[in-house]
């Protein structure tokens, strides 16, 4: 075996065994203390908005591990998905209908965000998540709500303390990616 190949592949055992190593251990009431994380976003956060917030976040990721029947560590879902074995279940779908559950309650004084990160490192797959924070705040204060990451196990973490992943806004990665696609499909001067 090459060098070069030895490498890769290295490198594939890592991705995918990072992408599908267990959850973390959780110690005591998740739920609570995804709320208390929400309520010190600020001091004019509605307590009862980040309580129901954070009992949705919980029960909505309990409800898509059977909608997309989750069985397997996210990279496999993924593979299935990808072959039609599965109805859904790859990250954005999870960080679109998570935050489209959570837009649902009209919060007043909450905002929900979309990010993706990998996006600029050909090595790896982008992630996608959504991201909750006080109203008028950016995603970068707020708190990322990653279902996928443990396979229907809900992550959160404030988006500073979440070192595993890069975070960019969802909009400024697409809009990259459409300018590179025009720049692709323009014609060069002089043909």
């Amino acid at each position: 075996m090459t060098k070069a190949l030895a490498y890769v592949m290295a490198l594939l055992a890592v991705v995918t065994l990072g992408a599908c190593s267990a959850p973390p251990k959780s110690t005591g009431d998740e739920v609570q203390r995804l709320a208390s994380e929400i309520r010190s976003l600020g001091s004019d956060i509605d307590p009862e908005e980040a309580d129901r917030a954070a009992r949705i976040a919980y029960s909505y990721t309990a409800q898509l591990v059977q909608d997309y029947e989750i069985t397997d560590p996210p990279l496999i879902h993924n593979a299935k998905v990808n072959k039609g074995l599965r109805p859904r279940g790859l990250c954005w779908h999870w960080a679109e209908d998570i935050e489209r559950r959570l837009k649902q309650e009209n919060f007043q004084t909450l905002e929900m965000h979309r990010a993706i990160a990998n996006a600029d490192n050909p090595l790896r797959i982008d992630h996608s998540t959504a991201i909750i924070s006080r109203k008028g705040e950016t995603m970068y204060d707020g708190v990322v709500l990653d279902p996928w990451r443990y396979g229907g196990v809900l992550f959160w973490s404030p988006l500073v303390e979440d070192t595993k992943y890069k975070w960019v806004p969802r909009d400024v990665v697409l809009e990259k990616r459409r300018l590179e696609q025009v720049a692709r499909l323009k014609p060069l001067p002089g043909m």
